[in-house]
């Protein structure tokens, strides 16, 4: 079940819950309790996701600039992940913006998180609109870099190009000029979270590599379409 939250002790097990998911203490949860209850009282979104009055999941969000809903936060319990308690937080929060006349919802990622990138630009068919260089600052495991991404919530999700593009990255390349192809590709590891852990150094090469590839292809006009499953973001220039 999905709920709207209201209560404040609603928000202190949601805010244990995102200590748990980011392995943080409650005191520096991302988003603390007394929080909710602004973001609840001045209209905005806190749902959770139960399972037997076991909260499993949850999702905090507020309104932006554009009139659109910045999600700024949605996790579920380790052990619930690869259940579709994301998915029903994302449908819950669209139905939530639509019902307020919200026409897209806003959020930022990891770009090198594959698995994120695969549910939001593939399952969802949201896109990157912005590449932001160490958005939050330094964090634990490094820079901080993140895609922000649009969901429309009222057309159809762009299609994701799948068929022949020409490799723009790989693990060892550095680009030096702006990419020329009608399409490209930009390669993520297959899980950076693991080689933050195992290897740092090679880790941070592939963030500034993607950092820099992404950046030089926004630059000329790429634009980010979808992703080749399981392997790279597809890039597509705008009018080809």
């Amino acid at each position: 079940m999905i709920a709207e939250l209201t209560e404040v002790a609603q928000y202190d097990e949601v805010a244990e819950l995102f200590g748990e998911i980011w392995a943080a203490d409650v005191a520096e949860s991302p988003v603390p309790a007394e929080l909710m209850c602004a973001f609840q009282l001045t209209g905005n979104y806190v749902a959770g996701a139960y399972f037997g009055g076991e909260l499993v999941g949850a999702a905090v969000g507020f309104f932006d600039s554009s009139g659109g809903l910045h999600s700024h936060v949605a996790g579920v319990r380790a052990s619930w992940q690869g259940r579709g308690v994301g998915l029903a937080l994302k449908l819950h929060q669209r139905d939530w913006a639509l019902e307020r006349g919200v026409k897209a919802i806003h959020w930022t990622f990891d770009p090198l998180v594959r698995r994120n990138a695969h549910f939001n630009l593939v399952k969802l068919g949201a896109r990157p609109v912005r590449y932001l260089p160490n958005f939050y600052g330094p964090l634990a495991d490094g820079e901080s870099d993140r895609f922000l991404v649009e969901w429309p919530l009222t057309a159809a999700p762009a299609p994701a190009l799948l068929g022949a593009v020409q490799p723009l990255l790989d693990a060892s390349l550095v680009l030096s000029d702006p990419p020329m192809s009608p399409s490209v590709t930009v390669a993520v590891p297959p899980d950076i979270e693991a080689l933050r852990l195992s290897d740092p150094a090679l880790a941070d090469r592939w963030r500034l590599a993607v950092r820099e590839a992404l950046e030089l292809a926004f630059a000329a006009g790429y634009s980010v379409t979808g992703m080749i499953p399981g392997d790279s973001y597809v890039l597509t220039k705008e009018g080809s």
